[in-house]
């Protein structure tokens, strides 16, 4: 290991263990390197002068929202602010309109907006849609393509019309199916099968996505808000989205503005999961057709029998029941095994999703594959 090497790794094992490691300052960092590791101290020492900490006040934390967003990247930028809420207690600075705007947005931060929502004053809820329709954006512009290209690849494949007209007509099918038709005399194929695509502005898939509003089911609400906003622009599939705790509201009629959507969320509270099946059972009218996404981390505070027995019917049904622990990146939530053990014997698997692989599970859904078989394939938990 050459000298240059060594140096840059005794600055980085500073930086990360403080200014209480090198008390004599033996270590010399560089003007950025010292400006960073000034931002690291405020938030992260708890054992040095207080003095130097943000502590609560307002004009100090402002201070240190620009700086780290000077120093680091926006990713880390996002976990420091997360931490920074966490150690300081600093939900309540959310009030201020002119703190609001210089946060860095992120999805962490439109939950905790989300939950202050009916407390917040009115002059900074409207600081608060905005700096919630910049996040649902950025996640539109990120999730909308994958999604459109997924569920139109997957309805083309999965739904084929016999009896197509001329402009329904998928040549490279027909073609394919007919190569043993081939008329060697006339150099042409004569086909006796015509695979076409379905009718253009039928919906062909019906989505249901029930989710759990609880607390611990943030993240997944926003996720969730936005995917059934893509999927409700697409004429082939009708979209609904349910959200529950211990009553269930269907905000379907918000689907074209996810923003207002989510304000309509009311996050926290109990959670009875039985009532809100039972709402989405009475919306299947075409079981074969029919995708229901409960998104959820299964702790039952409704009836639970009655709940499996209703689900199992549903599933029985001819209706796909999946059942999402998390629609996040924060990986598997603490979740009632029991129950999600209940559900898979009668064929309703339950795991946690990210968002990018979404759109590859409403593909597999969409063709009906075998989705446990596909969870398996994409190693998730």
């Amino acid at each position: 290991m050459d000298d240059t090497s060594s140096i840059n790794k005794l600055k980085k094992w500073r930086l990360i263990l403080g200014q209480q490691a090198d008390p004599e300052k033996q270590v010399e960092l560089t003007e950025g390197q010292e400006g960073a590791d000034g931002v690291l101290e405020s938030l992260y020492d708890d054992e040095g002068d207080k003095k130097k900490g943000l502590g609560s006040s307002s004009p100090k934390i402002n201070r240190w929202l620009g700086d780290i967003r000077k120093y680091f990247p926006k990713p880390i930028v996002q976990v420091m602010q997360k931490d920074a809420f966490e150690r300081l207690n600093i939900e309540k600075m959310i009030f201020e309109p002119e703190f609001l705007e210089s946060i860095e947005p992120d999805v962490s931060l439109v939950g905790t907006l989300l939950s202050l929502n009916k407390v917040m004053p009115e002059r900074t809820k409207e600081t608060a849609r905005k700096v919630i329709r910049k996040v649902v954006e950025e996640l539109e512009k990120k999730l909308t393509h994958p999604m459109r290209e997924a569920i139109t690849g997957s309805l083309n494949r999965a739904v084929r019309n016999r009896r197509p007209k001329l402009k329904e007509i998928n040549w490279h099918k027909t073609i394919q199916a007919n190569l043993k038709h081939y008329q060697k005399d006339l150099e042409t194929i004569i086909p006796e099968t015509l695979i076409g695509y379905g009718k253009r502005g039928q919906a062909l898939r019906k989505v249901i996505l029930l989710v759990d509003q609880s607390g611990s089911m943030v993240t997944s609400v926003v996720y969730a808000s936005v995917f059934g906003a893509i999927l409700a622009s697409l004429k082939s599939i009708q979209t609904h989205i349910v959200v529950f705790d211990t009553a269930v509201v269907d905000l379907t009629d918000e689907l074209h503005d996810p923003v207002e959507l989510l304000f309509g969320t009311q996050l926290g509270g109990g959670t009875d999961i039985n009532k809100a099946v039972a709402y989405a059972e009475t919306l299947i009218q075409n079981p074969s057709d029919t995708i229901l996404f409960l998104i959820s981390d299964l702790f039952e505070g409704g009836n639970e029998r009655d709940l499996v027995k209703r689900a199992t019917a549903i599933r029985k049904g001819g209706s796909q029941f999946i059942t999402l622990l998390a629609l996040s990146d924060e990986g598997t939530p603490s979740y009632d095994k029991e129950l999600a053990a209940k559900f898979a014997s009668v064929d309703i698997p339950s795991f946690a999703c990210t968002p990018d692989q979404f759109p590859d599970l409403m593909a597999a859904a969409i063709q009906k594959k075998d989705i446990s078989k596909w969870v398996s394939t994409m190693n998730i938990l």
